[in-house]
């Protein structure tokens, strides 16, 4: 199954991983699994890193990107146009170009966030 880490779960992953639920590792973990980044959160990691928000180099992100065994999901402009019809749940504009990046793409996102819930078809693993 193909899965979307949410910027926050591969921050888990990475720094803190006993923060991620147990539901949410042993999906990380599972070999059969299809784990995918989003192009829009090693954007926001870049962008907070740079705000100190975040520690998280990009020699720390891309080597967990290889030993996750992560593919990159490009940000097309099928999933831009999908905010169009997006709900307001949500106000960070990282998050709601994933939530509509999952939804065009049809695949659950590993996510603690609860805002995410709010979105109608949108899958969540937490």
């Amino acid at each position: 199954m193909r899965l979307l880490l949410d910027t926050v779960a591969l921050i888990y992953a990475v720094e803190s991983p006993e923060q991620l639920s147990k539901r949410a590792a042993t999906a990380l973990r599972n070999a059969e699994n299809i784990l995918e980044l989003s192009t829009i959160s090693l954007a926001e990691i870049a962008i907070k890193a740079d705000l100190g928000k975040l520690k998280l180099s990009a020699g720390t992100a891309r080597q967990a990107v290889q030993d996750l065994g992560i593919r990159m999901l490009p940000y097309t402009a099928d999933h831009a146009f999908r905010l169009f019809d997006l709900p307001r749940h949500h106000g960070d504009p990282f998050d709601r170009q994933i939530i509509a990046q999952a939804l065009s793409e049809k695949i659950p996102i590993v996510t603690s966030d609860e805002k995410f819930s709010l979105y109608m078809g949108l899958k969540l693993i937490w």
